[in-house]
This record gives structure tokens, C-alpha cells and sequence, in this order.
């Protein structure tokens, strides 16, 4: 039966969701040069359109729609046919199947959105697209299926994931890392240093992030209930502590805190929180955050150890914070917290950890293999990478035919 209040509830988290795509735009703007901004803003705002397109003909159906063998959705639900205004139970007895249809579509859109972050400065527009929308159907919509789909078979094994560790930051964190091997660094990286033209912008963007996640993950309670605030709670307090650890051990490490280590850490508390957000309570969420902080800070200077070029740290954020949030569900979670959830090891079930650490070789090792390929296809038939001349020139000469600033305020962004 619909409840009015989830579905107001579930409609307004859609809403914050889909506002964390313009918010990751700042985000990834400010931490650009001057030259690319618009470019970068471009990547991040066209998939709205983009993956929006595809979950409206094919994806919502594959990824949701009537199981295939624990692998993939059918199509009976393409061009959300039969998606109407009555609920679905097996998804969210309370809220009409368009409301949980448009709710998910939002995690969608931003996903390949996330990936931008590795390659930013250096990608040609239109492969770009080709390729977001391969990787959307090939990776996003199946990997969904398993993990969160009526009959998806990480789903029936156990695996848990609250709100898209497993499904948004791990995935996208294991493409970032193929692109960044098969594309290669930007033109004299570690010749120069590449500073962030605009972190005020950054900050801001990292408050939008911050406030969208609330609907990100208390959203996917599905419900306005107790689930969701202990998720609401959850967020807030991985986030914080993630910004908390990230400064006192950069702080420590390079002699001063900063307003980007500062905004990395949050978004990295942000991510790690995801998976565990609706099963833990809030001290444990409070050790995620601290966790998340530490780790992601050291995944982060590994880049520089290990050789590539992955220019916003995608892969030290999201991937690293997906895939120890996920696997600290296998340790912090409790139906105590949440009875429709998983216990973990502290609650007596060492088991789930294995459950989830399978699922997370499993999902890292198909999205890192399949974005592989589908880099490496595109390359070879557009050619994803800037010509020198136009990474000199930037992105949004070269790409758009536009500037952000006029060269008296352009400082710094060469």
C-alpha cells in the first residue's frame, strides 16, 4: 500500500541525488586549471542526459527488471514499460515503482560521472560519451542486477551494500584505474606541478556532495523510517570523521592541514560510509569515517609510489572507500541496528566478511577487466586522447570553443 510519506521521503532524496552531479562538477572544477574547468563541468552535467536516456530505454530494466539466472534483468521493463504508479514489492512496498524507478536512475547518472575524475584534462568529448554509455550497460546495469535485483546472485548469496559501495565507488573506482593505465598521464606529469585553479569552488562542491549524500544514502532505506535515520546519522558522522582523520594525519604528515586534504577527507568518510550507512550504529559509523580517513590518505600518496596519473584520486577516494566500507559491514554490521540487514563479525557472524570480500574481487575484477576492454575498443576506433596541441590549449577551447575566465583572470591556470 503507498505511504505518502515515504513516497515524499523517497522523491526528495531522488532530488538531493541528482543534485551531487552538479555538486561533483564542482568539485572536480575547482581542482582543475582555468582551461579545463568548462570541460570538466561538461563531463559530469551531459550524463544527466546521457545515462538518464539509456536507464529510461534498457538500463532500469537490466538492472532491476525480472531476473535472468542471477546475472541481468530482462527487458520487460524497457521503456519503463509496465513502470507505473502502483508499488512493486519486491523493491518498496510503499512508494509507486516510477518513484523507485527515478530514485535509482539518479545513482546512475552519477556513477560514470565519478570516473571523470581520473582522466580529467586529457579525454576527447565524444569517446568520452561512447564510452560512458558501454561502460553504463556493461558494467553499472549487471553489477546493479547482482547486488541490489530481485534475484541477482550476490544479492542471494548475502553480500551487502547499503547504498552503492559495492555498486557505485567500487566499480567506478576499479574503471578509474583501467583508464588511468590505458590512457595514460597528462602531458609533462611529474615534470611540473598542476595546481587546482579554484578551491572555494572545490569546498562548495564538496557542501552539495555532502548535503546530496543524506538523500543518497537515507534515501535507499526507500522508507521514512528508523532505517533511515540511523542512515541520515551514519553519514553525517563517516563524513565527518573521514575529514577529521584525513587533516590531523595530513597535519601531521606534511607539517600543515589543508582545505583540499580537508575536502578529500570528507568525501572519502562520504563514500566508505555508503556500503554500512542503514546496518551500523553510530559509534561504529564513527570508526568507518576514521578509518576511511587514514587509508584513503595513504591510498592517495601511493599514486605518486606506484606511477599513474589519477588526477582527482578517484581511485584512492572511491575505489579504496568502497571497498573498505564494504568490507566493514562484514565487521560493524548488526541487526540490532537494522533487523532487515546482516550481522557481522562483532555480532557473531565472521562469516559475512568472506561474503563480502568475495564480492568485492568479484565486482573490482569484471569492472576493471570490461572497462579494460571497452577503453581500449574505443581508443582504437575515435581515439580517447587529446592531441598534444589541444591539451596545451585545454579543454574548453579545444573541446567546446568557450573560456571560463578572460586571460586577465585566467591566473595560474596555464
Amino acid at each position: 500500500m503507498i505511504q505518502a510519506g515515504d513516497t515524499a521521503f523517497v522523491l526528495i532524496s531522488a532530488a538531493l541525488v541528482l543534485l551531487m552531479t552538479p555538486g561533483l562538477a564542482l568539485f572536480y572544477g575547482g581542482m582543475v586549471r582555468g582551461k579545463n574547468v568548462l570541460g570538466t563541468f561538461m563531463q559530469s552535467f551531459f550524463l544527466i542526459a546521457l545515462v538518464s536516456m539509456e536507464w529510461v530505454v534498457l538500463g532500469y530494466s537490466l538492472s532491476f527488471g525480472p531476473d535472468t539466472g542471477g546475472v541481468t534483468g530482462n527487458l520487460a521493463w524497457a521503456l519503463l514499460s509496465g513502470v507505473g504508479a502502483a508499488p512493486n514489492p519486491d523493491y518498496a512496498a510503499t512508494i509507486p515503482h516510477s518513484v523507485f524507478m527515478i530514485y535509482q536512475c539518479m545513482f546512475a547518472v552519477i556513477t560514470p560521472a565519478l570516473i571523470t575524475g581520473a582522466f580529467a584534462e586529457r579525454v576527447r568529448f565524444a569517446p568520452f560519451l561512447v564510452f560512458s554509455l558501454l561502460w553504463t550497460l556493461c558494467v553499472y546495469n549487471p553489477v546493479c542486477h547482482w547486488v541490489w535485483g530481485a534475484g541477482g546472485w550476490l544479492k542471494a548469496m548475502g553480500a551487502a551494500d547499503f547504498a552503492g559501495g559495492i555498486v557505485v565507488h567500487l566499480t567506478c573506482g576499479a574503471a578509474a584505474l583501467a583508464a588511468v593505465l590505458v590512457i595514460g598521464p597528462r602531458k609533462d606529469y611529474g615534470r611540473r606541478q598542476f595546481f587546482p585553479h579554484n578551491l572555494p569552488m572545490t569546498l562548495t562542491g564538496t557542501g552539495l556532495l555532502w548535503f546530496g549524500w543524506f538523500g543518497f544514502n537515507g534515501g535507499s532505506a526507500l522508507a521514512a523510517n528508523g532505517v533511515a535515520a540511523t542512515a541520515f546519522v551514519s553519514t553525517h558522522l563517516g563524513g565527518m570523521a573521514g575529514m577529521a582523520m584525513w587533516t590531523i594525519v595530513e597535519w601531521w604528515h606534511r607539517g600543515k592541514p589543508t582545505t583540499l586534504g580537508a575536502a578529500s577527507g570528507a568525501v572519502a568518510g562520504l563514500a566508505t560510509i555508503t556500503p554500512a550507512a542503514g546496518f551500523v550504529s553510530a559509534p561504529s559509523a564513527i570508526c568507518i569515517g576514521l578509518t576511511a580517513g587514514a587509508v584513503c590518505y595513504l591510498g592517495v600518496l601511493a599514486k605518486a609510489r606506484l606511477g599513474y596519473d589519477d588526477s582527482l584520486d578517484v581511485v584512492g577516494i572511491h575505489g579504496l572507500g568502497g571497498l573498505v566500507g564494504t568490507l566493514l559491514v562484514g565487521v560493524f554490521a548488526t541487526k540490532a541496528v537494522n533487523p532487515g540487514g546482516v550481522n557481522g563479525l562483532i555480532a557473531g557472524n565472521p562469516a559475512q566478511l568472506g561474503v563480502q570480500a568475495l564480492a568485492v574481487v568479484v565486482v573490482a575484477g569484471y569492472a576493471f577487466a570490461v572497462s579494460w576492454a571497452l577503453l581500449q575498443l574505443v581508443d582504437k576506433l575515435m581515439g580517447l586522447r587529446l592531441a598534444p596541441d589541444a591539451e596545451s590549449q585545454g579543454l574548453d577551447q579545444s573541446e567546446h570553443t568557450e573560456t571560463a575566465y578572460s586571460d586577465s583572470l585566467d591566473i595560474g591556470a596555464r
